[in-house]
């Protein structure tokens, strides 16, 4: 028997799917098959498409998730136009450097939001859905690193990805078994900004010569790991944390070995 990621009638909603990380998954999704529709608060120049020749093409919904409102208008929205929704991804989230000693409480409130009441929003209202249809349903929550070491200059960035990797072990036990909840916790990603981020292709370079693989991710590579925990192949994977770094950042201590 071939295994291959089949989710061929399966309706997914991925959040801030219109670039960057996002974008790879909602490519990789369209690739194993399934009706995917994006959102963000405004309409990308090019909405993901398959790269399996198939011709299919994300649709684009408007919706700012941090309003547990639009929320609930943009589940209500995938379900009208597509009459279930199986799969949904919580991508949408990031946060500018920024020293935690002068950040404003506005601020700090404003990624907390971004990166963990909006994934809550999101899995509530999917929630909702999923337990009445037959099947059930997967929703991902895409996590960093950052959620799981120091986060310097993206404190509230890095408590708000671990407050969504606790967040989603704890739904996991309470939605089961009609839901399942996983976390892809992604490394470093080749993104639109990635390059300027590091300082240009030097510095992006020397990033990427720290990771044991000798790269950093593409966003397929993200994609590809939210699309195994979407797909049957991982029926019985819930609550579980799969990290995508490429082996890991590099040790400082390990510098003084040999």
């Amino acid at each position: 028997m071939t295994i291959h990621i089949d989710l061929s009638e399966h309706v997914a909603l991925v959040t801030g799917g219109g670039r960057g990380v996002g974008r790879g998954i909602a490519t990789r999704l369209l690739d194993a098959g399934a009706v995917v529709v994006v959102c963000g608060r405004s309409e990308p120049v090019s909405l993901p498409t398959a790269t399996d020749g198939s011709g299919r093409v994300a649709s684009f919904l408007a919706a700012d998730v941090r309003d547990p409102a639009e929320v609930d208008a943009l589940v209500d929205a995938v379900v009208a136009r597509h009459g279930r929704l199986d799969v949904a991804v919580n991508n949408a989230g990031g946060s500018p450097n920024t020293e935690a000693a002068t950040a404003s409480p506005r601020f700090s409130e404003s990624i907390v939001r971004l990166n963990l009441l909006a994934a809550l929003h999101v899995a509530q209202r999917a929630n909702a859905q999923m337990q009445q249809q037959e099947g059930g349903g997967a929703i991902v929550n895409v996590t960093s690193l950052s959620g799981l070491r120091p986060s310097p200059g993206t404190a509230a960035y890095g408590a708000a990805k671990a407050g969504l990797l606790n967040l989603t072990t704890s739904l996991a036990m309470e939605w089961a078994p009609k839901v399942r909840l996983n976390c892809v916790s992604a490394g470093v990603v080749r993104t639109e900004l990635f390059e300027d981020y590091y300082g240009g292709p030097e510095g992006a370079a020397e990033v990427a010569a720290t990771i044991p693989l000798g790269r950093v991710a593409e966003p397929a590579d993200v994609g590809n790991a939210v699309a195994f925990l979407a797909s049957p192949l991982a029926a019985f994977v819930s609550g579980a944390n799969l990290v995508v770094h490429g082996g890991g950042e590099r040790l400082a201590f390990a510098e003084f070995l040999g």
